[in-house]
């Protein structure tokens, strides 16, 4: 629910007088006064790499969703590799699920 609809909702109470105005002005204060909402996580935008790739762009498409450079990704699947293999099956599953970028 948005800000507008909160306080429409609060407008509400105050008109039926189930609210007075001073607590009306509280709330809605408190409501002005709230952080914005964090960001939407990035993974839904998650997608393989058509310009940062080697083999399949799953680590090209990481950096892109997370920031954090490509080489770093690569980097930590290579260490995976050597360290019981299980980043080779996290591989494989995010070059045959997540979708390529649009050109």
């Amino acid at each position: 629910m948005s800000t507008a609809d909160e306080i429409a909702k609060l407008h509400e109470l105050l008109v039926k007088g189930a609210l007075t105005q001073e607590e009306f002005d509280r709330a809605k204060g408190r409501l002005l006064d709230m952080p914005p909402a964090p960001a939407p996580l990035r993974l839904n935008r998650l997608r393989l790499s058509n310009t940062d790739k080697w083999i399949a762009g799953a680590c090209g498409g990481i950096a892109q969703a997370t920031g954090v450079e490509a080489f770093v990704w690569r980097l930590i699947f290579v260490l995976g590799l050597f360290l019981g293999g299980f980043t080779l099956l996290l591989y494989l599953l995010l070059w045959i699920f997540v979708p390529r970028e649009e050109p």
